[in-house]
């Protein structure tokens, strides 16, 4: 399948941007994205690795209500923006379809889990408002940072900054003390 969708070859944007919000009242959460691409597996079917960061929103916001939008800008090129609008689901790494996902994407550490979305409705807009914007390098600190943490490192990364979100909604399962399950 090309990545080649209305005009934006959405897997070879150094950037895009994922949308997610738990309900009214909650925090809505858009977050940029560019160490993977996002992979379109099918017309309506993306996929993008979830690396840890800072925060949990989107797999909370994706466990509580599924809602999630992804926006794609060709910053060369024609001008065009195409937005993929959805039901997304939370690939754990310990659930066995991941590794056909895994076949996607480049081998890269700090895995916390993919997020694969069944798009509803694809739209496109001309985008002759966005800069055309000359790539410098990828940003790949995150590669550096996570070569030196260990599993136990990364399990208690997780269960400090990623267990609940800023709403308090279940972010990355942690299990008992000794952490082999955690994910």
């Amino acid at each position: 399948m090309s990545g080649n969708v209305r005009g934006v070859d959405a897997e070879s944007q150094p950037m895009f941007f994922v949308a997610t919000a738990a309900n009214v009242g909650g925090h809505v959460h858009v977050s940029p994205k560019g160490l993977e691409p996002v992979v379109v597996l099918g017309p309506h079917e993306v996929a993008y690795i979830d690396h840890p960061g800072s925060g949990v929103e989107t797999i909370a916001h994706l466990q509580k209500n599924g809602r999630v939008a992804f926006m794609c800008c060709a910053f060369k090129g024609k001008p065009n923006i195409v937005r993929f609008a959805g039901r997304g689901q939370v690939v754990w790494p310990s659930d066995p379809r991941l590794a056909e996902l895994d076949a996607l994407f480049p081998n890269t550490p700090a895995v916390r889990s993919t997020i694969r979305v069944d798009a509803d409705r694809v739209s496109d807009s001309c985008g002759f408002g966005i800069p055309l914007i000359e790539f410098g390098r990828d940003g790949r600190a995150l590669d550096s940072w996570a070569k030196g943490e260990t599993e136990q490192d990364m399990a208690e990364r997780h269960a400090l900054k990623n267990a609940p979100s800023i709403d308090g909604l279940p972010g990355v399962p942690v299990t008992g003390a000794n952490n082999d399950g955690m994910l």
